[in-house]
């Protein structure tokens, strides 16, 4: 059968591009009415205070009358602010008994609750519901256990023959209270995440260790708390901010007293701002604070990446 010849086709104009421009923009702006409020929340609550803020630390102002121009004066009285400095000694203070703390007492709780033992659910969940509640009911709760005339804590004490303690009035107790307080409730955070962790051990690792010969204490050096490091990474840095940023608690229970023994930075920020009515000298405070924040994260973060550099090098 002869082979018949092919057809001739002549290409036509090429698409006009137009309908599809007009299609992709007409997508694009729809995407843009729909995005938009989040945007504004976003650059409303977020971007502009910051930046607002940052002006203002530059400024002597009330937020009332006009504000004027006073450069670095706010960081440089801030340096010799005496209250300033009680403020930074006791967050400081604060952070550094309550991390560690929290971190320890959250691993070994998780470490108990990790195994199969009787009602492990409603411990679980006891453990975790002080943290659900909210810093202001919490110092409403110990305002009235703690107090000195009143308190069930100082009755308790009274029949087991201790004398009376001044607990959130004293000086010398009130910010290690506080550090109790919250540990009390921030502990439970750190167990859920410790519990998860430890759940995703290995089990191949615990099994060739124990075949080994390793026991318990061994396990937990060699096995158990090397997994654990990313989360105990994650754990100290939130823990970490949390305590840098207390306020709640400070202003239901003590205000910062007596004494000033109990101020710490937000609280002093917060004071300046609103109720001193130098809301451009608190906002120099709350930027030294965000700077602290950020090397803070930052140093924690240089530590990890070292760290895991380390571990590569050790494996290859």
């Amino acid at each position: 059968m002869p082979r018949l010849p092919r057809p001739l086709t002549v290409e036509g104009p090429p698409p006009d591009p137009r309908p599809l421009r007009r299609k992709r923009r007409r997508e694009t702006s729809a995407a843009w009415v729909f995005v938009s409020p989040a945007v504004l929340i976003v650059l409303g609550l977020s971007i502009v205070p910051v930046i607002w803020s940052l002006l203002l630390s530059f400024q002597a102002s009330d937020l009332v009358t006009p504000s004027r121009w006073v450069g670095v004066d706010n960081y440089r009285a801030l340096a010799q602010d005496p209250h300033f400095s009680q403020a930074v000694r006791n967050t400081l203070l604060y952070t550094v008994l309550y991390v560690p703390l929290s971190l320890l007492f959250g691993l070994a709780l998780a470490l108990v609750l990790n195994r199969r033992i009787r009602l492990v659910g409603l411990y679980r969940t006891l453990i975790f519901v002080p943290f659900v509640l909210s810093a202001t009911a919490q110092g409403v709760l110990f305002s009235f256990i703690l107090d000195p005339e009143f308190g069930a804590a100082n009755s308790v004490l009274h029949r087991l023959g201790v004398s009376s303690q001044g607990f959130l009035s004293d000086p010398s107790q009130a910010l290690l209270v506080l550090v109790a307080i919250t540990l009390w409730s921030g502990t439970g955070f750190c167990v859920v995440v410790y519990l998860a962790a430890l759940q995703d051990v290995p089990q191949s690792l615990i099994e060739a260790a124990r075949l080994d010969g390793a026991g318990r204490r061994h396990l937990l050096r060699h096995v158990t708390l090397p997994t654990l490091t990313p989360v105990t990474v994650f754990l100290l840095l939130w823990q970490a901010i949390q305590s840098l940023q207390v306020f709640d608690l400070v202003y239901v229970t003590t205000k910062g007293g007596p004494l000033g023994s109990t101020t710490v930075i937000v609280y002093f920020i917060w004071e300046q701002a609103f109720k001193n009515a130098t809301a451009g000298y608190g906002a120099s405070a709350a930027y030294v604070l965000a700077v602290t924040l950020g090397l803070v994260a930052g140093a924690v973060r240089l530590v990890r990446r070292r760290g895991r550099h380390r571990l590569e090098g050790a494996r290859s």
